[in-house]
């Protein structure tokens, strides 16, 4: 029963790894993966004297930690609000409607973002130029989009987070419910004490899960909202979309595996020391 499993990952998961091998060549179609030469340590050097190296890392962890908190935050919050509801139809209406957005795919709501906010004929600047005020330059200042990012990260995954948590919320014991309404308890002092302690372990494990894949943008995302605007770049640049665009646009084999390598390395150094520092505080809620 295992073996479909290993010949699984050891074809899709640790066979493509390999690849890596191009981060050390200087690549060329002729002589493809292993009969390019070997360039050594110089696609590194080159990331990094780029100036790419500080900026796409900066810009990664940044806008990953922050979705990180923002995401856990109001993934419980909502899903606390959804278990403390009482009506089961307006329940299961909220939850549908709260899933809906993790269904559209990000082409679609970067078509829906363009057509918002976009100078000349965008409804944002159309109702901003109704009321006589001035249009916005939206997609030529970034500061716009530290805030826009977020907000179109959390439309999207709430919904799907707060499932998971309303699942965690759901296998609590009822009983200890009961003993604090009757021990005179408020629904506040009910999700303080009981709900939130007891949501502990999965948030932990998810926080741990997603740790892992903090240097790992929302790819689809940065790209579709994005794309290829150079005035947002330096402000919105990505690992991902720095290694995406390597490829399609130059195409840069050796800065694209360099870049891609470079980020594996982070991501298993963060959740080395993220499981380390959850098994200091408490054995029982690290991954291993």
């Amino acid at each position: 029963m295992f073996l479909p499993i290993v010949i699984y990952f050891l074809i899709f998961a640790y066979l493509p790894m390999t690849g890596i091998v191009l981060a050390f060549k200087e690549y060329n179609y002729q002589g493809g993966i292993w009969g390019s030469p070997w360039a050594g340590w110089s696609n590194f050097e080159y990331f990094f004297k780029s100036g790419k190296a500080w900026i796409v890392t900066k810009n990664t962890v940044a806008y990953n930690v922050v979705f990180l908190a923002l995401y856990t935050f109001f993934s419980i919050a909502v899903a606390i609000f959804i278990a403390e509801m009482r009506g089961k139809w307006f329940k299961k209406t909220a939850q549908s409607f709260m899933l809906l957005p993790y269904f559209i795919s990000w082409v679609i709501v970067g078509a829906f973002v363009y057509n918002l906010f976009n100078y000349e004929f965008g409804v944002v600047n159309s109702v901003i130029e109704w009321f006589g005020g001035d249009p916005v330059d939206i997609y030529g200042t970034p500061s716009y989009w530290y805030f826009l990012l977020p907000f179109f990260y959390l439309w999207k995954w709430v919904g799907f987070g707060s499932i998971l948590y309303l699942a965690a919320i759901m296998g609590i014991d009822q009983e200890c419910y009961e003993a604090a309404i009757m021990d005179g308890a408020t629904i506040f002092q009910k999700i303080y004490y009981i709900t939130l302690p007891l949501l502990m372990p999965t948030m932990v494990i998810l926080v741990l899960l997603a740790l892992g894949r903090v240097m790992r943008g929302e790819f689809e995302m940065f790209y579709q909202l994005i794309g290829n605007n150079a005035m947002l770049l330096d402000s919105t640049d990505i690992v991902d979309t720095l290694v995406f665009r390597s490829l399609v646009g130059m195409p840069d084999f050796g800065l694209a595996s360099s870049a891609g390598f470079y980020q594996s390395v982070l991501c298993f150094v963060i959740i080395l020391a993220a499981n380390g520092a959850v098994k200091l505080y408490n054995k029982d809620y690290s991954l291993f």
